[in-house]
């Protein structure tokens, strides 16, 4: 019988895209992969270490895995596995520990699948993190995420993943356009482009800094794939985004207007505390460019709370600033302080009851800036891509710039891209729509 193995992924879509090609290097070896919650023989836990709740939730998914099968090999992946193997090593039922450069190579790693009595630590020093592994994670069929490039050189005073991922490194252009084409006959109608800082592509493409090819370069490429519908661009840091990609996206066969751009702070004096490579009038820059060129775009923005010497009057600036910007959502993070960086060591520590009540004063006007955003877009024919899952007798699907719509569940629309006009909100938030007659496209 074949031997099994489950993985459980914390984190970004690049953490997913990496699990996937983790699997299939168990699939060569014979393995059976099943779900989390089976019985399995190897249980790999691929971590993050982004936010404090990430490290809290290692040890209860450790526990789940020991639940289902106590005499199962755990192995612990990923950016937490780097920055703390020896903590990771010392949690109860913990065998492997396998750091930056080391978790593509798991598989030599096993041997004869013995419990160990303290977890065994095969970790770098980050500075050896300077090769390149492509990845791509199929998520449920209908689309996937596709590594580009990995590491960054960016010093954020309140980020650990330079130290957990090292320096930007890319893959080639010839490797992520074989990605692409693969992906690409296996029926997934999106590719969502995912790195850590991937508006830096290019960089490393040679193990070096010589740069062969552009991120604009690679977006260019990528638009001349066959078979692929639907390109997304999942997050680009706004110094990063220039006037030619805008341009090039607003008239592409397949990359939809959609855009998510960190922003972080609305207070240049916290954009210059976290050192943040743009002021915000670069940023307003950016999102006018983006509407401009295309009115109906969708933009995302990361901001965080609670920074250190966030005063009220800094919050307010960032609140007002968000409040006129013509963005359609957020996503909201409560500054916690991370080991071994510079805003750990600062003073003016925002008490946690205030970073919470910012948090939630952001939370909702995302849900004010999403409702706003889905109302300007009701009346107009958009192009949905339907997902596999049946949620409580709906099926749900995304327009091309992220309009999440439902409909009663029909599993033959799951993986099919069809014309629609939006007609209603729902009171959950998301969209009715009726179909555009004989427009139905694959």
């Amino acid at each position: 019988m074949n031997k099994k193995v489950a993985f459980y992924t914390l984190g970004c879509k690049l953490n997913f895209s990496e699990t996937s090609t983790i699997a299939r290097s168990f699939e060569k070896e014979d393995f059976e992969r099943v779900d989390f919650s089976e019985r399995a023989d190897v249980y790999v836990i691929n971590t993050c270490s982004v936010t404090e709740n990430a490290d809290k939730r290692f040890k209860t998914i450790v526990k789940q895995a020991q639940k289902a099968n106590p005499e199962a090999f755990v192995a612990a992946v990923g950016c937490y596995a780097q920055l703390k193997p020896e903590e990771l090593a010392a949690v109860d039922g913990v065998d492997l520990v396998l750091g930056a450069t080391e978790k593509f190579k798991i598989t030599d790693y096993l041997n004869d699948l013995t419990k160990n009595d303290k977890g065994e630590v095969h970790s770098c020093e980050i500075e050896e993190a300077d090769f390149y592994v492509g990845s791509y994670a199929i998520g449920d069929r209908t689309r996937a995420f596709l590594k580009v490039q990995d590491g960054c050189d960016y010093k954020c005073t309140y980020c650990t993943i330079p130290l957990a991922r090292g320096i930007s490194r890319s893959d080639t252009l010839e490797n992520v356009l074989r990605n692409a084409k693969e992906i690409a006959s296996k029926d997934i109608k999106e590719i969502v482009l995912t790195g850590v800082n991937i508006g830096d592509y290019g960089k490393g493409e040679f193990g070096n800094k010589r740069h062969e090819h552009t991120f604009l370069d690679l977006v260019k490429a990528l638009d001349t794939v066959e078979g692929i519908h639907r390109l997304r661009i999942s997050s680009i840091e706004p110094n990063l985004l220039k006037n030619e990609t805008i341009d090039f996206v607003s008239q592409s066969n397949s990359f939809v207007p959609h855009f998510h751009v960190p922003l972080q702070s609305g207070s240049d004096e916290i954009l210059k505390k976290m050192r943040r490579r743009y002021l915000t009038n670069l940023y307003l820059d950016r999102v006018k460019r983006i509407k401009k060129a295309m009115p109906h775009a969708c933009i995302g923005v990361d901001v965080i709370v609670g920074f250190p010497g966030e005063t009220d009057e800094h919050f307010l600036q960032t609140y007002h600033f968000l409040n006129e910007l013509d963005i359609s959502y957020l996503h909201v993070f409560t500054y916690s302080e991370r080991d071994n960086t510079v805003a750990a060591d600062m003073g003016d520590v925002v008490p946690m009851n205030v970073r919470n009540k910012r948090s939630k004063m952001l939370r909702g006007l995302s849900v004010k800036k999403r409702r706003a955003f889905y109302e300007s877009q009701l009346g107009s024919v958009r192009t949905v891509l339907f997902e596999g899952e049946n949620k409580m007798g709906y099926i749900h699907g995304f327009t091309e710039n992220y309009v999440k719509v439902k409909a009663p569940w029909n599993p033959g629309l799951v993986n099919t891209l069809h014309q629609v006009e939006l007609t209603s909100i729902d009171e959950d938030g998301l969209v009715r729509f009726e179909f555009v007659p004989e427009n139905i496209m694959a």
